[in-house]
């Protein structure tokens, strides 16, 4: 039987060496530098997938929330005073729709006779002081220092109790440590409510500070890895 001379081994290894293979590119090719150009244009142009979008609205919510908080923040240790009358006023906004809610309540519930009336106190209770911050600012600070106060008293009382009568509480010790903390806190408030809501209001302008600057540094954390995120691609390969 006769061979062609073209179809000896030899010969096909050299087709195959020599990129001539009718089948195509061999496996261990690689793909020439404009086909790499090419792929990399089209995967660009590909539409953002739903969490690169994700990530693109978070970080823009996270970057004006640090914003506002610095702002509020130098606000607050620039103009403490002027501050404080604001927080006043709000805190008046803030008594005055709790009270009508509870009147709500109390008047379309069909709760016990003995909780409506509960509610109904309470409800027209909190729209009188709501009105009386309206009234005076002083009054307003006054108020809100001794809102603070009692519920810093009772809340740390009831936490140190329920520490020391838990023992198999996690952290036991800093519970009721906190607790009393907590609890000294509400006493000085209410002691001394002028002094103390001012001592507040410093120290909440730099927890504003502080918190705008971590809001900040994450939103641009969020932005650099939302620019690696494609179409089709999970965040982890990014």
């Amino acid at each position: 039987m006769s061979t062609d001379p073209a179809s000896t081994p030899y010969e096909r290894r050299l087709t195959v060496v020599e990129g001539d293979d009718p089948r195509g590119d061999t496996e261990g090719a690689h793909p020439p530098p404009d086909r790499d150009r090419d792929r990399d244009r089209e995967r660009d142009s590909l539409p953002e997938g739903p969490l690169a979008l994700l990530a693109r609205g978070a970080w823009q919510t996270v970057l004006l929330a640090g914003i506002a908080a610095l702002v509020l923040g130098v606000l607050a240790l620039a103009w403490p005073g002027e501050t404080l009358l604001v927080v006043g006023v709000l805190f008046g906004v803030y008594l005055v729709v709790s009270g009508v809610m509870q009147l709500v309540a109390a008047f379309g519930t069909h709760a016990a006779t003995g909780l409506r009336v509960m509610a109904f106190i309470s409800g027209a209770l909190c729209i009188l002081l709501g009105l009386l911050c309206f009234r005076s600012a002083l009054q307003s600070i006054l108020l809100l220092a001794l809102w603070i106060g009692i519920g810093w008293l009772f809340r740390g009382i009831t936490q140190a109790v329920a520490a020391a009568s838990d023992e198999a509480m996690p952290a036991r010790g800093w519970q009721i440590a906190l607790g009393v903390i907590s609890a000294l806190a509400g006493i000085v408030l209410i002691v001394s409510p002028l002094e103390s809501i001012a001592v507040l209001t410093y120290l909440g302008g730099a927890w504003l500070l502080a918190v705008g600057v971590i809001e900040i540094a994450t939103a641009i954390r969020i932005r650099h890895r939302a620019k690696h995120l494609r179409a089709g691609h999970h965040p982890a390969a990014a």
